[in-house]
């Protein structure tokens, strides 16, 4: 099915009026947030300063509330068999989201704990359900996985690791949500080519609770999504990833990491050039590629925008690529070689473009790499 109908049909499924519940809640509460924040703001504002502080005025970085009740209210109206899907995510995300909205409110909560969190929402998720990943569709590693404890332990790893990237992506306006609206869509789209409704329609109501989030927080920067809304949006993208491979056998893996190749390869990255530096792996820094994009390009292109505006501009202009990605994922999510090759390609052209921006000038970026580090 083309990729076009396949979003239309997905708009026309049974669990479209619970994603129109969904998408309008958030929308609300998200509103209802910034016109109460004289009430609450000592917990919930974000403060401007700090190394990857890039707004000039105190705003809510609570979003994650709103997008977590919306999703809450829209499982209550979505068909029985979107809710059985949908249900174990939502329950299974409170560690993650409690966590994270913890560290948005005290600002004591550390990395390493919400790490932990997120691998603990991976393991009731499995608990709950009995899915973690039997495959990744690389030889030797799927032998691995046929042992339980070693797929549990791997899942709740993965899943982790995706949470953390989408944190770890949030730094402008718009960014983390256009991206993982876009993600929830890509795999809205391949669960529905292959008649997995009930997936599809779940993914289909995480969409439209971040897009009501998406219009408050962009293009203005009235809220934020925070580390609970990161960390809940995160985990949910990787369940259902890892629900979608396993509950459809003709789907690779490698599918679900193209349609998450930015957040997945900017955190490998990071990973990277924090060894090579020999800085902490939580060290906060302004060089992540978001960063640098606005510092490079944005800043010069858009010289007589105010700050609000670079903020938003950066975060669309990073976000939308996504779009590309699950494109690509919904052609070829049957083949292991094609999803493979555009992985690799997708996260070359990413590291390229870092490279070219912090060297100022084209470099291979497998060069790059394995070059000494001076």
């Amino acid at each position: 099915m083309d990729f076009f109908q396949s979003i239309a049909s997905l708009l026309q499924s049974s669990a479209a009026e619970a994603a129109l519940w969904g998408f309008a809640t958030s929308l609300a509460l998200c509103v209802l947030i910034v016109v109460s924040k004289g009430w609450h703001g000592h917990l919930s504002l974000d403060a401007v300063q700090g190394v990857q502080k890039f707004h000039s005025t105190p705003t809510p970085r609570v979003g994650g509330l709103p997008i977590m009740l919306s999703i809450t209210l829209a499982w209550a109206e979505a068909p029985q068999e979107v809710r059985d899907v949908l249900g174990p995510v939502l329950l299974a995300s409170l560690p993650a989201f409690i966590f994270g909205l913890a560290e948005d409110i005290t600002k004591r909560v550390g990395v390493m704990q919400r790490l932990l969190a997120t691998m603990a929402s991976g393991l009731l998720a499995w608990w709950i359900t009995d899915y973690s990943l039997s495959r990744v569709d690389i030889v030797g590693v799927d032998w691995i996985l046929r042992f339980k404890v070693i797929s549990v332990i791997f899942t709740a790893f993965a899943v982790g690791g995706i949470a953390n990237s989408i944190n770890i992506i949030d730094g402008f306006n718009g960014l983390a949500s256009t991206m993982s609206a876009l993600a929830f869509i890509g795999i809205g789209v391949i669960a529905w080519q292959v008649g997995d409704r009930a997936l599809a329609g779940a993914a289909l109501i995480l969409c439209s609770c971040v897009w009501g989030f998406f219009w408050v927080n962009w293009p203005l920067g009235k809220i934020f999504l925070g580390d609970g809304g990161s960390y809940a949006i995160g985990f949910a993208l990787a369940w259902l990833g890892v629900e979608l491979v396993e509950r459809n056998p003709s789907v690779t893996a490698f599918s679900v990491l193209l349609i998450c190749v930015h957040p997945v390869t900017e955190v490998l990255f990071s990973i990277f050039r924090r060894r090579v530096k020999k800085l902490h792996l939580g060290h906060p820094d302004r060089l992540h590629f978001h960063s640098l994009v606005k510092q490079r390009y944005v800043r010069r292109w858009f010289d007589s925008m105010s700050l609000r505006s670079k903020n938003s501009v950066t975060g669309l202009l990073l976000g939308l690529p996504t779009f590309s990605a699950i494109w690509y994922a919904s052609q070829t999510y049957h083949s292991v070689a094609w999803s493979v090759m555009g992985f690799v390609g997708f996260s070359l052209g990413f590291v390229t473009l870092y490279v070219r921006m912090v060297s100022f000038r084209w470099r291979s970026p497998i060069g790059f790499l394995f070059s000494k580090p001076r």
